[in-house]
């Protein structure tokens, strides 16, 4: 069975579908509407895509595709605790710029006014990306926010730990498919 997600390795969206389907082939794409076209087109067996957060609401490219272009149903829910951290290469001291999911930068506001207020912010197609993106350019005076995930996957450095502005952040997920899958999360709180 063939599982989309947004992409790259790290991102929250890759935690979540590995916990949800630790067995089976994970796809990463570059983009919401991408990883949705891929359900859409047979290319996965299911599609998995952030709607809602519990401090920025909805994740509107989500939405905004599900209503107004696809015929597809969500089929799961899987709520996700959001953890943000600020990270760089090990040998950078200095940040200049701060890359990230629209998302996440909106979660750490509050953490990047007070402590980067000079800081240029650019805007990532997802929280992987960013950490990514960061990692391939270690002579350049960068930054990202993304989940610990993304930090142990590219071999970078929390500087920052927690930065959303609220403990309590949690992002839903919905599996799109044809029929519910079979999801071996255990607590009520993966679910």
């Amino acid at each position: 069975m063939k599982i989309a997600f947004l992409g790259p390795k790290g991102s929250f969206s890759h935690h979540v579908v590995q916990t949800a389907f630790p067995k089976e082939e994970l796809q990463a794409f570059a983009n919401i509407t991408d990883v949705i076209k891929a359900y859409e087109q047979g290319l996965v067996d299911y599609s998995v895509v952030p709607v809602e957060n519990s401090i920025e609401g909805s994740v509107h490219e989500t939405l905004d595709y599900l209503f107004h272009q696809a015929r597809i149903q969500a089929v799961a829910e899987i709520v996700q605790p959001i953890h943000q951290q600020l990270m760089v290469v090990p040998s950078q001291s200095k940040i200049e710029k701060i890359f990230s999911h629209p998302q996440a930068l909106a979660q750490g506001k509050r953490f990047i006014d007070a402590h980067y207020p000079d800081a240029k912010i650019e805007v990532t197609a997802s929280t992987a990306y960013a950490a990514r993106f960061i990692s391939e350019h270690p002579d350049q005076p960068y930054a990202a926010i993304a989940p610990r995930s993304s930090a142990e996957e590219y071999g970078l450095e929390l500087i920052a730990e927690d930065i959303q502005e609220m403990e309590a952040n949690f992002t839903r997920f919905w599996v799109l498919g044809a029929e519910i899958p079979k999801i071996p999360l255990t607590s009520q709180a993966e679910k």
